[in-house]
């Protein structure tokens, strides 16, 4: 007589809770794939300069680190939103420049700090939206040609406006967010949190970021989906030119006066700091949370190399280099490897690499 024995059930391999922890630590750590290799780049900047500089390490070099990136954080932080529909804006440093001259002009005539900055910054705003968002966005003409035009026009009608001359600025407001310490900490790093908090509950949590991903992925595909495709590219220009204007009264505000020439690099730094962040340059992928290590790291690594009596030019050969190794790691991540890569460069290099 044979006995059926149902067979025993076998343990749960962890039980629910782990799971769903382990789930969601798996998750987390999946979100950093983009910007993992600039994480741990970081890291091995802040440990090595940390032990070369004595002086790397104390409260004052961090926190005139973390101002002296303020301006590139802000703009960054805006640029990676233009990324992520596959764009950029080159005309950052135009509007940043015109946008001091502006503030420095409205506090000539008597109108209080507050209104003054603001106003700048909706000037930003316009700018972006009039010159480069609808020409890109309503006219689809290539984002490079406009915001290149908008730099050279810009820059033009900044000089010949200010006459090609400085303007001092001395508004309490504009000394408190340059030079000036609030609840401990100076005001500009308060505007680095500000602006990074915003950025990413807009990347994580508004529809609108959603379409800005939608774009990077295929405009026709998010066309075809319902999403007014002009609209939101017109709005990631404004949002763009209201960054750049914050940049530059931050900058009018660190060096006391507003100047006419805009800084060339700026732009390039932007779109350098968002690519090492690893937000793909062809649209689609990535966040402001690289971005933010990004900027970090361009910062980390000047200043640990000023420290280490490096030349400024020498600073531009290495930061160039980083880029360039950014984007090659970046375009090698979209074609599967090193093969795919070699197979999306013709039929001889795929044979010679499968050889």
């Amino acid at each position: 007589m044979s006995t059926n024995v149902p067979p025993r059930p076998e343990p749960s391999a962890e039980p629910p809770a782990m799971s769903g922890q382990t789930g969601l630590a798996s998750r987390m750590f999946d979100a950093t794939r983009h910007f993992r290799p600039v994480l741990l780049l970081l890291i091995v900047l802040i440990a090595y300069f940390g032990i070369a500089q004595d002086e790397f390490l104390t409260t004052s070099n961090i926190e005139n680190t973390l101002s002296g990136v303020s301006v590139l954080w802000v703009i960054a932080l805006a640029m990676t939103f233009l990324l992520l529909t596959g764009g950029a804006d080159l005309s950052v440093g135009a509007i940043a420049s015109i946008a001091g001259i502006l503030l420095a002009k409205l506090l000539d005539l008597g109108i209080p700090g507050l209104p003054c900055v603001l106003l700048a910054i909706l000037f930003g705003a316009v700018i972006g939206a009039v010159l480069n968002g609808f020409f890109i966005g309503k006219l689809n003409l290539s984002f490079f040609v406009v915001t290149l035009a908008s730099m050279i026009t810009l820059t033009g009608v900044v000089n010949l406006w200010s006459d090609t001359k400085s303007y001092f600025v001395t508004a309490p407001i504009v000394d408190t967010i340059g030079t000036q310490d609030t609840l401990g900490l100076p005001t500009t790093i308060w505007i680095m949190i500000a602006t990074f908090v915003v950025a990413l509950y807009a990347q994580q949590w508004t529809y609108w970021a959603r379409d800005v991903y939608a774009i990077g992925g295929s405009v026709i595909a998010a066309r075809l989906s319902g999403i007014r495709t002009s609209v939101t590219l017109v709005s990631v220009y404004a949002l763009s030119g209201a960054a750049a204007a914050l940049g530059g009264i931050i900058a009018t505000g660190r060096i006391g006066a507003a100047t006419p020439s805009p800084d060339p690099n700026l732009p390039l730094q932007a779109i350098a700091a968002v690519l090492l962040g690893g937000t793909s340059l062809f649209g689609g992928q990535g966040g402001v949370g690289g971005t933010a290590l990004g900027v970090l790291f361009i910062g980390v690594l000047q200043n640990g190399l000023s420290l280490s009596g490096v030349s400024s030019f020498w600073q531009q050969v290495i930061t160039g280099i980083i880029l360039v190794a950014a984007v090659l790691g970046d375009r090698i991540s979209l074609s599967g490897g090193l093969r795919g890569l070699r197979a999306r460069l013709g039929p001889a290099e795929a044979s010679a690499s499968e050889a």
